[in-house]
Order: C-alpha cells, then structure tokens, then sequence
C-alpha cells in the first residue's frame, strides 16, 4: 500500500484538539479523531508520522476509537511475508462523534449534580 499525500492538523484542527481536551479527552485520542475524520484511510505510519505518535500511542488510540465505534480497521496483506498492514477509517462523521460525546459529558455532568446535591443533603443534616 502507497502512502498518499499526507494532511497536517491546521489551526482550527487545533483549537478543536484542545477544547475535546479541555473536556476530559485525552489529547492523543483527540488529535486522532480530527485526522482521521478527514481522510478516506489511513494506516498506523501515516498517523505515526503525521501526529507525532509512537506506534504503541497510535495502538491505543485506535483501540478506544474502535471501542466506541467511531473508527473501523481492515487489514491490507503484504505480498510476500510480514505482518499485514491495519488500516483505518472512521465509522461515523465528526457531526455524529460530538453529539456522542456531548451526550456521554451532559450525563456526567447530571452524575456531578446528583452527588453535589447529596453531599449538600449529607452535610445539612449533620
């Protein structure tokens, strides 16, 4: 498999990393997801080099992308011997991530409300 053109996060990618990191994701994975929501495929390389990732990070990222079934995986095999090459792509468009993770962070926030109004309860009738 020819590696294509690559695509580099620009500012706006940035900002967008930062603020999924500001609101609990880890930045690895944050930085994943705006690439590869931008691109048809891609494998673990390209995102190695183009992320500034080691190959254990990119592993990880893409198993919890898979997990939360926002990222696929095939693999492609190499002729002759060697392992096969995973390739990746996203299963949903960006649109669809975000409401999915606003809907996972509005239900923490309910959880937070909950508990700070039991402890309120707790401490009251102390």
């Amino acid at each position: 498999m020819k590696l294509k053109s690559s695509l580099v996060l620009d500012e706006k990618d940035d900002k967008a990393v930062q603020l999924f990191a500001d609101l609990g994701m880890p930045k690895n994975l944050a930085k994943t997801l705006m690439y590869i929501s931008q691109v048809d495929e891609c494998c673990s390389r390209e995102m190695e080099k183009v992320l500034g990732l080691r190959q254990p990070e990119v592993s990880i990222v893409m198993q919890e992308l898979r997990r939360r079934r926002w990222a696929k995986k095939h693999d492609i095999k190499r002729k002759g011997r060697g392992r096969p090459v995973h390739v990746y792509k996203p299963a949903m468009h960006l649109p669809e991530i975000l409401k999915a993770f606003e809907q996972e962070k509005l239900k923490e926030a309910e959880n937070v409300k909950r508990d700070i109004s039991e402890l309120r309860n707790i401490i009251k009738n102390r």
